[in-house]
């Protein structure tokens, strides 16, 4: 058994939390969309099955994990399908529990690994409750006869609605542990307690107490703007981002930008799974290249509603940035209005950032040269062609690529498959307006030029 030592999660930590996750009411009706374990589909042993809308903001980055250690485990010449179609369902949770870790650790805010589960789900060692004397269980509590009302009550409710939101929060407790191994060992021996009925919650409320909630405060740009929509039920950005990159941050750009005066968050480093939105096709936000230029081949897809993945075996389709990319990101970063040009007076600042000769006296010619007509402004096409020339392009012209929608209503036949697809990059860019296919617009965010065709002959949806 995996060494644990018992974790109360100080008294305000859940109260917090669950502000953090549904705002000041948790909505019973968008609580019950949330409700479910991690189940995999008949029909792709390694996909997961998401059964209403809003908790893709937690599956379909898990989803991008577990693709992540499929890409790396199979080599693009030898990718076996029927291998991967028929694996065995104790290798399919070892990938997801390795998915789950990872995402963990990435939250990780050096303290200790939070897991947090259900008194009711199954025997614990050393129980222990998580928040307030309210919602322990122990017979010897000194709770006043107010909570043990308020007890008799939830329990009561609880006969005749065991599954609603009142009775989640007051049977949970938490575990800490010191490493990833501990907690991967505990996940292998209850495994079931992912696939039962309040597993992608229990998953969700972990990586919160593992990040914190003086980590979570910090990063959250308005903490009054809850992680769940009390409306619809979706995902907000920054609870996307935190179960991607590990930062609970609003922004998809790279690193914090200073916008009249206002500092806001972003991604502060390059990921390992990546992601792209139909958003910024509509001017909504930018990713920067830390998300949309993953260490892996993985891309989270946002559309207004829906997150789905897609994937290529093909490992060059991402890389290490390259001093192109770097001096473009640079440049952009003295830029923050979108402009594609900075104040020449801003050209030193931008030199000396990238480790280019900043002396004044050169300065001044390149000054000269890239505002050759004085109007005190610097492209950044003439900043680039001046100083990064075109770069080799390392990308193949065609390579495959899958797509998965864990949303069982949206996948053709309700069967959740990895859809298989064959992608050009043409000479020319061509930007897709086409509301019907809102899959090319969202991809051409990153490959401008790109043209796909699906095996099946239908474009998967992104809803």
């Amino acid at each position: 058994m995996a060494a644990q030592a018992s974790s109360p999660v100080p008294p305000p930590d859940l109260d917090e939390i669950i502000k953090i996750m549904w705002g000041n009411e948790v909505k019973e009706e968008v609580f019950q969309r949330w409700k479910q374990g991690f189940k995999f589909s008949p029909d792709e042993p390694t996909a997961l099955m998401q059964h209403e809308g809003g908790p893709c903001a937690v599956i379909a980055p898990v989803q991008a994990h577990i693709l992540k250690s499929l890409i790396n485990d199979f080599s693009p010449k030898t990718t076996n399908w029927t291998e991967i179609r028929q694996m065995e369902s104790d290798r399919v949770s070892k990938l997801l529990i390795r998915a789950l870790c990872e995402i963990l650790s990435q939250a990780y805010a050096g303290n200790k690994y939070i897991l947090v589960y259900m008194s009711d789900s199954e025997a614990h060692d050393q129980k222990q409750p998580l928040g307030s004397p309210s919602v322990s269980t122990a017979p010897d509590s000194t709770a006043t006869s107010t909570f043990e009302t308020a007890e008799q009550q939830s329990a009561k409710k609880s006969a005749e609605n065991p599954k609603d939101h009142s009775y989640f929060h007051s049977q949970l407790r938490a575990l800490s542990f010191e490493c990833t191994e501990e907690v991967e060992a505990y996940y292998l021996e209850r495994i079931d307690t992912l696939r039962e009925t309040f597993g992608v919650l229990l998953f969700l409320y972990s990586v919160l107490c593992t990040k914190g909630i003086e980590a979570l405060h910090c990063e959250v740009t308005d903490p009054s703007e809850p992680f769940v929509d009390s409306e619809f039920g979706y995902g907000s950005q920054s609870l996307i981002n935190l179960m991607i990159s590990g930062r609970a941050v609003a922004h998809v750009w790279n690193y914090d930008q200073d916008i009249c005066g206002l500092k806001l968050k972003g991604v502060n480093k390059q990921c390992q799974v990546g992601f792209m939105t139909l958003l910024e096709h509509l001017r909504y936000c930018e990713v920067g290249s830390f998300l949309k230029n993953p260490i892996n081949p993985v891309w989270v897809l946002g559309s207004e509603t829906h997150l789905t993945v897609l994937f290529s075996f093909e490992k060059r389709l991402v890389s290490a940035e390259t001093p192109s990319e770097v001096a473009r990101r640079v440049f952009k970063s003295y830029d923050p209005e979108g402009n594609n040009f900075i104040s020449s007076e801003l050209l030193q600042d931008v030199m000396s950032s990238l480790d280019l000769v900043s002396d004044p006296e050169y300065v001044d010619i390149m000054r000269k040269k890239l505002d050759s007509e004085n109007l005190g402004i610097i492209l950044l096409s003439a900043f680039m062609d001046e100083f990064f020339p075109e770069e080799a392009v390392t990308i193949p012209d065609t390579f495959p690529v899958y797509h998965y929608n864990g949303l069982i209503r949206s996948c053709p036949n309700n069967k959740v498959v990895y859809q298989e697809g064959n992608a050009v990059l043409l000479e020319t860019n061509m930007a897709s307006v086409l509301e019907s296919n809102s899959m090319l617009t969202c991809l051409q965010t990153k490959w401008p030029s790109i043209e796909l065709q699906w095996v099946s002959g239908v474009t998967p949806s992104l809803n």
